[in-house]
């Protein structure tokens, strides 16, 4: 109810901007342009949490930016979740070029067919695939769950609202788009506040997992970019995307692993997290042994805003 009077209002009384509190505009040209006028880039906190997905961003959390999206979650200015919208389908354009898609023998393959290793590198000789951005379905946004008590007290969903309207914006601009929530908290977390990196790793492993009939949803799709407004340490974005791996991997484990252990030889990376099942990790360590990152390459990620020197670090 309080998310109905709060579209209601929106419309009656006068708006101010978002993000400079200018009078009469949602948003104004220059936060508007602070928002989405730069182009999305791709964003890695320090340290990088291990099974972290591709994450593309629209801009700098700072000054206008972070109002904005503050004053959307906090203090439920929905007028807002339309150019938080339209910043989000660029950065999830951005990510399209690092999604792979099953092949022909259930092997990912890159949007130009060639096979791409887990480093994001295309293989020479990897062969051509079939799938196209034409053969798969639409684009599948997830976004990240708000626990219960956090839409209780805002009266809406800052996520699912801003991911619906960025699904709106890529059909829009000819990209086939719709949203999957479902992702959902099977145990309670600590507040994330204060705590640091490693701590917040520790406190979201295993808290996610994919609602009953998800999976296949999820696997029948092909490209799953997951979604959220902000992202800091990449803690929850990790979590979100191992709950979508294990998922996935339990009804298309893409191949035969002991093949692919056979081939690629003794293992070298160390796993996920310790949430991972014993059997999805074995699925997926094989692909990565092999070069490639199997489930995980179907898998990107994109937010509104990032800190901005997690815009800075470059690693090759």
């Amino acid at each position: 109810m309080r998310g109905w009077w709060q579209d209601l209002t929106d419309l009656v009384l006068p708006a101010e901007c978002g993000g400079c509190g200018r009078p009469r505009t949602v948003l104004c040209p220059e936060c508007r342009a602070a928002l989405s006028g730069a182009a999305p880039r791709r964003v890695r906190p320090d340290p990088e949490p291990p099974g972290l997905p591709v994450v593309h961003a629209a801009a700098p959390y700072e000054d206008e930016v972070r109002a904005t999206l503050l004053a959307h979650k906090e203090r439920g200015a929905l007028t807002l979740a339309r150019p938080l919208g339209t910043a989000l389908a660029g950065a999830v354009r951005a990510g399209l070029g690092h999604l792979c898609l099953p092949g022909p023998e259930g092997l990912p393959t890159a949007w130009d067919g060639r096979l791409r290793g887990g480093n994001g590198q295309l293989r020479p000789g990897g062969g051509q695939g079939r799938a196209s951005l034409s053969d798969t379905g639409p684009l599948l946004l997830v976004p990240l769950p708000s626990s219960r008590r956090a839409v209780r007290a805002r009266g809406h969903d800052p996520a699912r609202r801003i991911a619906l309207a960025a699904a709106g914006e890529l059909r829009r601009t000819g990209t086939p788009a719709r949203v999957l929530a479902v992702l959902r908290q099977r145990r309670a977390v600590a507040d994330q506040a204060g705590l640091n990196s490693r701590q917040r790793l520790d406190n979201l492993a295993g808290a996610l997992e994919v609602a009953a009939g998800g999976a296949r949803l999820l696997a029948s799709g092909g490209r799953v970019v997951l979604v959220d407004d902000l992202m800091t340490t990449g803690a929850s974005m990790t979590e979100a995307a191992r709950a979508v791996r294990v998922a996935v991997a339990e009804i298309h484990p893409y191949g035969d692993v002991d093949a692919c252990v056979a081939e690629a030889g003794e293992a070298t990376g160390e796993r996920m997290t310790e949430a991972t099942t014993v059997d999805t990790d074995r699925t997926q360590g094989a692909w990565e042994m092999a070069g490639m990152s199997g489930v995980g390459d179907m898998i990107c990620a994109a937010v509104v805003a990032a800190p901005p020197d997690s815009f800075e670090i470059n690693r090759n």
